[in-house]
Formats: structure tokens, C-alpha cells, sequence
């Protein structure tokens, strides 16, 4: 976040600008090149650019093959007079900078041409090109908008996370830093513990199968984070008789060889080939998206995620375990609890570093904030402008 006050981007070079800043000055520069134009009249300079383009165009077009002394290159000069000639003769008396297209065609009006005599051409033409650069400047200046206006937009939305958290950190702020945070932590310790050796014991014993559909079963809830496995593996687990092994009867048995393997499964390249190469996805099958993060959520998300795992819990543990994910989840309704005090400076005391801790006692955050919202605001206004197109 930029923490310097807000100034004209015309005083800061475009690396110091803010988006903010560089939209404003790109705008200014359009104005200013927009005005200029009008000030000779916006149709004279048109026709003034565009003759100037047609003329320097064929003087490039024409400067290697008209000079020289060879046949090609009279006939190259021949055409190019012609032309020129021709261009000259069609332009209005009144058009900008009308003076320079006779003087240039003065400067190749020459039996032999040299590049000098381009040159001089060249230069001839030089106080009409003030009006092609008018409108070049011009079109630059709305390139130049159109890049500070995505820029800005890229800034508007960086905004919203960065108030997000300078207001998660004054809330912070405000917990009680002496609240008993461990009544509300040894009983989440107490269900992971328990969860963790019940799910434990559920892999030694379940069937790969029975796991798997477990992890199916939990893409419909969104707060119980099983990954899925891949298709193929979990096509051999629900078809293939090896299925209802467990799942360290599995892995174990893809280290076997195949003349030992023969003796478990119907097919040991098939078992090697599906299960070999996802030791590291049925490793890592575990109890911890039952599990209970520290610090917890805040109370509502708190009591639908709990509500989400139980059916899961009730399934991999024993009532007990059951009986302590439903108390978990009636500590964030009792009043005599006050759950969101606990919550709160548990997260404050998790969360907060000591260099946040030392800009809230100083005031920095809360102004860092009241700069973050004016600087989204004056955004907000700068982008519902109409830019011209």
C-alpha cells in the first residue's frame, strides 16, 4: 500500500505515480493534446496529417530506387515526381503547412536524385509534420488511458483484500488477550486426538473400498476437504476383487514380487500398476479434514462444518468421538460460553505479530485503513468516468 498523501500525477514521475495518479494524468495529457488540436481546428489537422504521411511515405517508398544514375533508377525518379507532383497539386490552397509540400517538391525537382536531396525533402516537410504529431501525441495520450485504466482496476481490486485486512487486524485488536482461550482449546485437542487414532484404526481395518467410498461420499461437503482419488484408481478399488484389502494390506503388497503376489490378488501387474504409482495419494488418506483447526472458525462457520463431519465421524469413531464434535459445536451457541470472545483472541494470539501489534498500539493500522478506503473511493469515482474512444 502506498502511504503517501495524495498528489497531482503530474508532480511525480510515471514510476513514483499511483494508479490513481497515472489514470488522472493520462487523462490530463489527452485534454491537453485534444485542445491542441482543436486550437487549429480538428478537421484542418486531419488533412494536414495525412498529407504529410501520404508525402513522406512515398519519398520513403522511393529513396533507394530513384537515386543513382542507372536507367532503373531515372525511371523510379520519373514516377516519383510524378506522384509527388500529382499529391502537391491535388492539395488545397488553405491546408496547414501548405508552404512545406512545394518546398519539398522543389528539393527532388532534379534531373538526379541523391539521399541529400531526400533529406532536404524530408526537412521541407518538417513544419507539417507538427500535425501528424498532434494527432500521434493525441492517440498516445488514449493508449495511455486505456493502460492506467487497467491499472487502476487491477489496484481497485487489490484494495478490497487489503482493507479486508486491515480490518481483521482492528478487530483483533479489540480481543482479550486474558480470556481463558483454553477452555475452548483442550476440548478441540481432545476430539483431533481422538479422531486422529479413530481414523487410524479405521484404515487398518476397513476395506480400500470402504474407504474410498467414504472419500466419495464427502464431494457433496464442502467443509469435510477430501481429495478425490484418480478415476483409475478408484475404478480398481470399487471393481477389482483386491478392493477389499485394506489399504496398508495394499501397499504393502505392491512392494511384493509377482510370483509372491500371485498368491493375493488375481492380477499383479494390475495391482503394481494402479496402486505402485499412488503410494503417495493412499498415504496421505488421513483423519485431518475431521480434524478441528486451532484457532477455530469463527461460530457459525464453526457449527456447519461440525455439522458436515459428524455423519463422517460417526462412521470412522466411536460415539465418545461423536459426543465431543457435538460439544465443540454447542460451545458456539451457549451464551455462558461466550464463544466469540475465546475465538477471537485465539485468533488474535495465533494471528497478530509483533510488528501488527506495534502498528495498532501506535494508530498506524486505523490510518492505514481510513487511506485505504479514500484511496478506493477516489478510484471508484476516477473509473465511472466515460474515457473518449
Amino acid at each position: 500500500m502506498s502511504e503517501r498523501v495524495h498528489h497531482s500525477g503530474a508532480d511525480a514521475s510515471p514510476d513514483e505515480q499511483t494508479p490513481l495518479e497515472a489514470l488522472e494524468a493520462a487523462r490530463e495529457r489527452f485534454e491537453r493534446a485534444d485542445a491542441r488540436i482543436a486550437d487549429h481546428g480538428g478537421e484542418a489537422v486531419t488533412d494536414a496529417a495525412e498529407a504529410y504521411r501520404d508525402a513522406t511515405d512515398l519519398l520513403e517508398n522511393y529513396v533507394d530506387r530513384a537515386t543513382g544514375t542507372g536507367r532503373e533508377n531515372f525511371q523510379a525518379y520519373v514516377q516519383l515526381e510524378g506522384k509527388f507532383d500529382s499529391l502537391v497539386t491535388s492539395l488545397p490552397d488553405d491546408l496547414k503547412g501548405r508552404e512545406a509540400f512545394d518546398e519539398a517538391l522543389d528539393a527532388i525537382d532534379k534531373r538526379r536524385l541523391s539521399e541529400s536531396d531526400f533529406e532536404r525533402a524530408h526537412d521541407a516537410l518538417e513544419p507539417a509534420a507538427q500535425y501528424a504529431e498532434l494527432l500521434e501525441e493525441r492517440e498516445a495520450a488514449r493508449e495511455a488511458i486505456d493502460d492506467a485504466r487497467t491499472a487502476a482496476g487491477k489496484r481497485y481490486r487489490e484494495l478490497d483484500d487489503e482493507i479486508a485486512d486491515r480490518e481483521r487486524l482492528l478487530e483483533l485488536a479489540n480481543a482479550d488477550l486474558e480470556a481463558p482461550v483454553e477452555e475452548l482449546r483442550e476440548p478441540i485437542e481432545a476430539y483431533n486426538e481422538a479422531i486422529e487414532a479413530a481414523f487410524q484404526e479405521f484404515r487398518l481395518e476397513a476395506s480400500a473400498r470402504e474407504v474410498f467410498a467414504l472419500l466419495d461420499r464427502s464431494r457433496w461437503y464442502p467443509f469435510v476437504d477430501y481429495q478425490q482419488p484418480p478415476d483409475d484408481l478408484a475404478a480398481y478399488i470399487r471393481d477389482d476383487p483386491a478392493g477389499e484389502y485394506t489399504i496398508p494390506e495394499l501397499l504393502e503388497y505392491a512392494n511384493y514380487s509377482h510370483s509372491k503376489l500371485d498368491h493375493y490378488v488375481a492380477s499383479a501387474d494390475e495391482l503394481k500398476r494402479r496402486v505402485a504409482t499412488q503410494q503417495t495419494f493412499l498415504d496421505g488418506i488421513d483423519a485431518e479434514p475431521l480434524t478441528i483447526e486451532w484457532p477455530p472458525d469463527e461460530a457459525g462457520v464453526l457449527r456447519r462444518r461440525t455439522r458436515e463431519m459428524r455423519p463422517f465421524v460417526a462412521r470412522v469413531a466411536d460415539e465418545d468421538c461423536v459426543v465431543a464434535l457435538r460439544s465443540i459445536r454447542r460451545l458456539t451457541t451457549d451464551p455462558a460460553f461466550d464463544y466469540d470472545r475465546l475465538q477471537t483472541a485465539a485468533q488474535a494470539v495465533v494471528q497478530l505479530t509483533p510488528a501488527e501489534r506495534e502498528r495498532l498500539a501506535d494508530g498506524r493500522v486505523a490510518d492505514e485503513l481510513e487511506a485505504l478506503r479514500t484511496e478506493r473511493e477516489r478510484l471508484e469515482e476516477t473509473l465511472e468516468i466515460d474515457d473518449p474512444v
